[in-house]
């Protein structure tokens, strides 16, 4: 499990320092609430402990729905909307405090930042296929891909925009007013049922479903506006290259290569391979974008060049070569293929450079104890700017 990161990058990585700026509308009131609920939480538990329970239920409630509604098409038990719900503001509230918590018990550590942000970029997969799943978008498929990658690729896109600047930047309207968002439509389709989404709006011909994809352009643009402008701007490395005196504009290419493949390998199947299994198919894929975005922190964090190419898209690989040589196997079954591998894939390298960054830095991931022969760091970072 060794070499995930060289010496430098592991030298530079202890002298990284987190920046951020800019404030949501709603996280000034929760900030209260946060306040209170760390409180709540025993000094015992370590940081990167409670990011991890809240991931973890974030994923089994969304788990919970797709297993009912594999296809985004059928109508889940209402207590699986409404316990992905509950889950997503648990994850929302255990996320916001794990800083709170490193600072309480003077365990800051750049783990932390990239611990935070790795569950981050797994949760948002998880978050976006439930999401569109409670609104039963399976129905539109079009729709449910649009959202999901978009969804995607505006957090690869944030953290683009940190590679560019060294600092990442918080809008009004940002992740907080987002999940609070999804969280009301996970309460609506419990409370109401999913089919309300189907209903056709008098007067506009459209399905609310429709109507609220329409509604979620507005903030995608400008956010993904307001990044390429931070990003085409220029960086604050040599001759406005990024923080690591690389090129502004080469990361698009890791996340071109993976939604293109996306697109393309579900409009050239042959079997409606994500039509029929919409919830697999982006599970896959979305644990491909995750890695990506990973290595994209990772680059930042180590002031590092992002490779173009990664271990995860030997999943979406087989997928295509196995169109091009006429299915040769049953897509279905490459995909589940594809689907545990990328996950895979994902969990090893996250280990692997954890165990690394832990050796290094003389700390534990799980426990607030640190090793004795090495001396703990005393610099920590949360992903958020207010925790």
């Amino acid at each position: 499990m060794e070499g995930f990161l060289t010496q430098p990058q592991l030298e530079r990585l202890k002298q990284h320092n987190y920046s951020a700026q800019g404030q949501s509308i709603l996280e000034p009131q929760m900030q209260k609430f946060w306040r209170w609920l760390v409180e709540q939480i025993p000094k015992t538990w370590a940081p990167n402990t409670i990011t991890m329970v809240g991931l973890f239920i974030n994923i089994i409630t969304t788990l919970l729905l797709v297993l009912f509604s594999s296809d985004a098409k059928t109508e889940a038990p209402r207590i699986c909307y409404f316990l992905c719900g509950v889950g997503l503001f648990l994850y929302q509230s255990l996320d916001a405090i794990d800083g709170k918590q490193a600072r309480r018990t003077g365990n800051n550590t750049p783990l932390g930042e990239l611990f935070d942000h790795g569950c981050d970029s797994v949760s948002t997969v998880f978050v976006a296929v439930g999401l569109t799943t409670a609104m039963k978008m399976g129905n539109e498929p079009s729709y449910m891909m649009f959202e999901v990658l978009a969804g995607l690729y505006l957090f690869y896109q944030a953290h683009w925009q940190t590679y560019v600047t060294g600092t990442l930047i918080f809008n009004k309207f940002d992740v907080t007013e987002s999940q609070f968002g999804i969280i009301g439509v996970y309460f609506i389709s419990a409370i109401v049922g999913p089919a309300i989404w189907d209903t056709v709006v008098p007067g506009v011909g459209m399905t609310l479903r429709a109507l609220a994809v329409i509604g979620s352009l507005g903030p995608a643009i400008f956010h993904c506006k307001e990044n390429l402008k931070i990003i085409l701007s220029g960086g604050i490395g040599k001759n406005k290259s990024t923080i690591a005196d690389t090129s502004t504009i080469f990361p698009v290419v890791p996340i071109g290569i993976v939604l293109g493949l996306a697109v393309m390998i579900a409009v050239k199947s042959t079997s409606n391979l994500f039509q029929d299994h919409p919830c697999l198919y982006l599970l896959s894929f979305g644990m491909v974008t995750s890695k990506v975005t990973n290595r994209l922190v990772i680059a930042h964090m180590t002031k590092s060049e992002m490779a173009m190419l990664d271990s995860s898209l030997f999943g979406p690989a087989l997928l295509f070569f196995n169109q091009y040589f006429n299915v040769l196997i049953p897509e279905y079954l490459l995909l589940w293929i594809c689907c545990i591998y990328c996950t895979l894939d994902i969990l090893l390298y996250s280990r692997g450079v954890c165990k690394e960054i832990c050796d290094f830095l003389g700390i534990y991931c799980f426990n607030i104890t640190s090793k004795p022969e090495r001396v703990r760091p005393t610099t920590r970072a949360s992903s958020k700017a207010t925790k």
